[in-house]
């Protein structure tokens, strides 16, 4: 192992002693003593079973493993819109091999391209929570030995492994659907964005810029939070290997399915062969899926997402493992908004098996983890259709090094996310799509409690010249943390300009955040919480010198000192209320700072 990762593991290991034990100590008890199927009473089972009629009598026989199937979909959200015929494939499929599948429940599954800019946002974050609980109600009935998920897209994937997790003895499955065939280029469709916040196009041309990129069922094609939560399950072992980008409606996605739900039939309980999610999801898992992240430039929103997912499992990690981790992991992959080719580019250049191939060659990630399909090298081999059986071949050289290099050449040395610390608190920066000479950006703050109120100064013209936009109360206590992808095209056109621009926030950017430098999740936030008071982020105001500096590692309010410590904090806004904003007050109140996951029942559940 390369010896950095291997510090990091270690230090993971030491920090989660106490915490990863009493989890695992509460899966064997679960696997020991939990409502087993065939001990339900009477009425509970003809109740379970009354919904069917063609398994019905294989139910009552207990002759196999019962699959619970949790599903994310609806035919609002193109990626999880293929997901409709899937349950009705998978009974199919499970009977071929002597199992059952029921629909155990279905999760919300909100589109944040949908709801950008708009007060549902604000319900975003908190959707993760939601859909970790009704996971957990899913899976209460007790009347499954092994469980499918399908999720895919920006909180879906976090919110089911967090609910699953807490039924850690049973083996599960993620199941993907695949990305959208490749329709308007990412770079173009980005390029009228900014035309349009420039007033150069019409709305008419913007709409149809946005339905030639998102124009059918799949994943978006850019490597947002998305595409990464599938190469995070690709890496950690819990898809079946090669599955992440293959694209929907076609015989390989058809099978690769197929073989999730018989492989998932295998691992139970009661055979030879037992790989419960909690075992699978250990210390090693969850530094996989951080070295994946920053090995291939993903979304920033994981640095919420696998605090949470890890801490479900019993697990710690900061912050400050992946900062160390980027200082040691090369950056092997240029996926939109980090290059020009999109994740269809991505996978035909040879995709997630390349990467994990490379990353297990030279010890950066872990090979001895258990995963839900063989070894970890077995995700270092590419799915094919031969003679209409699926095989796995090996993946070879990269099909084209502007998307895919190996280790030996990578497009950087590091993995190109920083911590940031000073005076303002503790922010990320993802740096690797931004210019070198931007990392470091000194200026005059201008300061807004909403990011609308940015858009109104850009076009009111306010904001040109160096500048670096605070926007502050977006943090998970104050609003829910939305993300603040609205400010991307505006804050790009001032940096085409010439002007030196960043971004400063407790809130959240997109998952396809690129070239302006943004230092975000800055912590604490500048609502003051239940123990303390608020972030400093609420003591700047405008016309302080600012400076972000991920060279240095830095985020500091050129300040005196002494007139910092004596300024008051800014007076938070109103609770807002309206699309149904005022029902995730417990979430906000409840939650827990972003460095842990921003997560309301983590915080509230003891784990």
């Amino acid at each position: 192992m390369n010896p950095q990762v291997q510090a990091v593991t270690d230090r993971i290991v030491a920090r989660s002693r106490g915490s990863r034990g009493a989890y695992l100590d509460l899966i064997a008890r679960e696997a020991e003593t939990a409502i087993r199927r065939p001990a339900l009473g009477c009425a509970n089972l003809a109740h379970a079973y009354a919904g069917t009629e063609e398994d019905r009598e294989r139910l009552r026989a207990d002759a196999g493993m019962n699959i619970g199937i949790v599903t994310a979909y609806n035919d609002m959200l193109s990626a999880h819109a293929v997901y409709y015929r899937y349950p009705e494939q998978m009974k199919v499929w499970a009977r071929e091999v002597g199992a059952t599948a029921q629909v155990a429940g279905g999760v919300p599954a909100m589109c944040d391209g949908v709801t950008q800019g708009y007060p549902g946002m604000e319900l975003s974050l908190f959707s993760r929570d939601t859909i970790a609980l009704s996971t957990a109600v899913a899976l209460s009935h007790g009347t499954f030995e092994g469980a499918a998920l399908l999720g895919i897209c920006d909180k879906i994937v976090p919110g089911l492994l967090m609910g699953a997790l807490r039924f850690g003895h049973l083996p599960m499955v993620l199941i993907p659907g695949g990305p959208m065939p490749s329709g308007l280029p990412n770079k173009a469709k980005a390029a009228v964005r900014e035309q349009f916040a420039e007033g150069k196009v019409g709305r008419e041309e913007l709409l149809e810029a946005e339905i030639g990129a998102y124009h059918s069922k799949g994943t978006c094609t850019f490597y947002g939070t998305a595409n990464t939560n599938q190469m995070m399950m690709e890496v950690m072992g819990l898809h079946m290997p090669g599955s992440a980008f293959v694209n929907p409606g076609t015989k390989l996605r058809q099978e690769l399915t197929r073989a999730a739900v018989q492989r998932l039939a295998a691992i139970g309980g009661r055979g030879d062969d037992y790989r419960p999610l909690g075992r699978c999801v250990d210390e090693k898992a969850i530094v996989n899926a951080a070295v994946g992240l920053l090995a291939t430039g993903g979304s920033t929103n994981h640095l919420l997402h696998l605090p949470a997912i890890a801490r479900a499992a019993g697990i710690v990690i900061d912050w400050e493992d992946m900062d160390r981790l980027s200082a040691a992991v090369p950056l092997i992959a240029r996926v939109y908004p980090n290059g020009s080719a999109d994740v269809n580019g991505f996978e035909a250049a040879g995709g997630m098996p390349f990467v994990i191939r490379e990353l297990l060659d030279a010890g950066l990630i872990h090979g001895d983890i258990l995963t839900v399909a063989g070894s970890m090298a077995d995700y270092g081999r590419k799915p094919a259709i031969e003679d209409e059986a699926l095989v796995w071949r090996d993946v070879g050289a990269s099909g084209d090094e502007t998307i895919l290099r190996p280790v030996a050449t990578p497009f950087s040395p590091d993995g190109g996310m920083r911590i940031l610390q000073g005076n303002i608190g503790r922010a990320c920066i993802k740096v690797s799509a931004v210019e070198r000479e931007r990392w470091v950006v000194e200026a005059p703050a201008r300061v807004f409690d909403d990011q609308l109120d940015v858009l109104e100064a850009f076009r009111a013209g306010e904001l040109e010249r160096d500048v670096v936009v605070v926007v502050r109360f977006q943090g998970p206590r104050a609003n829910g943390m939305p993300e603040l992808h609205k400010l991307t095209p505006p804050l790009g056109v001032l940096q085409n300009r010439g002007f030196r621009v960043a971004l400063v926030t407790d809130g959240r950017m997109s998952g396809a955040s690129g070239k302006v430098p943004c230092a975000i999740h800055c912590s604490p936030e500048a609502l003051p919480g239940q123990t303390g008071a608020g972030g400093p982020i609420g003591l700047i105001r405008d016309g302080d010198l600012i400076r972000v500096d991920a060279v240095a590692g830095t985020l500091d309010a050129l300040v005196d000192a002494a007139e910092w410590d004596a300024r008051t904090p800014a007076e938070p806004p109103a609770a807002a209320s309206g699309m149904g904003r005022e029902l995730f007050g417990l979430f906000r109140g409840a939650s827990d700072e972003a460095e842990k996951g921003a997560s309301a029942v983590l915080a509230g559940g003891g784990m």
